[in-house]
Formats: structure tokens, sequence, C-alpha cells
């Protein structure tokens, strides 16, 4: 993990956890994290956030449509079948909640970081990075649903 450890990656974990728990009522499980390439299949979802300051690298939360969908019922209270403005726009803030609430956690610790607007990606992408390698943590909540929060940082 090329400039990065658990002191760099637990913040995002705990501030995730923490939001999901709070703004949608979900209790998530920490799945065993690995390394991995950044390749997305169609029927994803994802919120990447750009992390600059005594950090720099990016935040990538990944989830199938399905659950996207779920977490935005859960965020908007009502049902969201199909992602449309509303419901985009509640992802959106969701990422920047868990990124606002990291970096809260991160100057405790006495580090500084910013966080860009998140921007907001669906379908077949792939991406690829050459300053850090991406660590992906899957947080799973109803047994089957996952959310992946992938980080690449360099401290």
């Amino acid at each position: 993990m090329a400039g990065m450890n658990a002191e760099h990656i637990n913040p995002f974990l705990v501030a995730a956890a923490k939001i999901l728990k709070d703004m949608c009522s979900i209790e998530t499980k920490m799945g065993k994290p690995y390394i991995k390439d950044l390749n997305f299949k169609d029927d994803t979802v994802i919120i990447i956030i750009g992390v600059t300051g005594e950090m720099k690298g990016q935040v990538m939360m990944a989830f199938p449509n399905h659950v996207a969908c779920d977490i935005a019922t859960k965020m908007i209270m009502m049902p969201i079948t199909q992602l449309d403005d509303l419901s985009v726009s509640a992802l959106s803030e969701l990422g920047n909640m868990i990124l606002g609430n990291a970096a809260t956690i991160f100057s405790t610790k006495g580090m500084g970081i910013d966080i860009t607007p998140p921007t907001i990606g669906m379908g077949n992408m792939t991406f690829s990075n050459t300053f850090s390698q991406n660590i992906c943590i899957p947080l799973i909540y109803d047994d089957d649903k996952t959310i992946e929060i992938n980080i690449a940082m360099k401290a």
C-alpha cells in the first residue's frame, strides 16, 4: 500500500459507517479489503470525490444500481426504482457528507485535507491512476447489498 496505511483508510470507513447509519439507518459490516483495478460494470453507480491538502487522491464509492436506488429511497424517504435527478443529487450529497465527515476526523488528527465536489458516474467505466494503488473496502448491509469504498491516496 504505497503511501497508504490503516491510519489513512480508517477515517473514510468510520465516516461512511456513521453517515450511512445516521442518514439511511443502514448498519454496515466491513468486508475484506483488497487491491482493486478500477473497472466497473454496466449497472454500477460511482460517486467520485477528490482529496487535496496533506493527502492527495480520490475516493470512489461504487454500488450496483439497485443498491444506489435503495440508498436513495432511504435518503429521500420515497420509493426510487430508477435514478433520476433528485436521487442522483441525494447520492452526491451522501458522498459529500461522508468525505466531509472524514475530513473532520483527519483534522482532529492534525492532518488537513479538502475535498472536491462529487462527480457521479454511471455504467461501464475504467479508471487508471499512476500515483497510488486503489484499496477497495466493501461495506455490506442487509447481507447481500454492497457499497465499495475505493481509496487511492498518497500522504
